[in-house]
């Protein structure tokens, strides 16, 4: 698992500036990147807990570096702020299910 962790950090350290904003500019794209890494994580056999974990970690990422583009990033970077660590980590799973409902 600690391969996964260091290809995650590396990945959101490395992410071109240009495909982020594609991404971050439209909730609905942001939903389906989600969507397109938690599946690839599933083929990989991670589990909902290690996706959650994950999703925790890139969440942590955008709270603390980008700005919100629009209302539900707001919303959610709100949310994200005031939880404590447990309130956090069932957002995480939140965001997992809403993502996979969608699919």
């Amino acid at each position: 698992m600690e391969n996964v962790n260091k290809k995650v950090d590396d990945k959101l350290k490395n992410f071109d500036d240009e495909k982020k904003e594609d991404i971050l500019a439209n909730f609905n794209h942001f939903k389906q990147y989600l969507n397109d890494k938690v599946e690839i994580g599933e083929k990989m056999g991670l589990s909902e807990e290690r996706l959650a974990q994950i999703t925790e970690k890139v969440a942590n990422y955008l709270a603390k570096n980008e700005e919100p583009k629009n209302r539900e990033e707001h919303l959610l970077q709100e949310l994200w702020k005031v939880g404590e660590k447990e309130e956090r980590h069932m957002l995480a799973h939140m965001l997992l299910r809403m993502v996979q409902k969608e699919s």
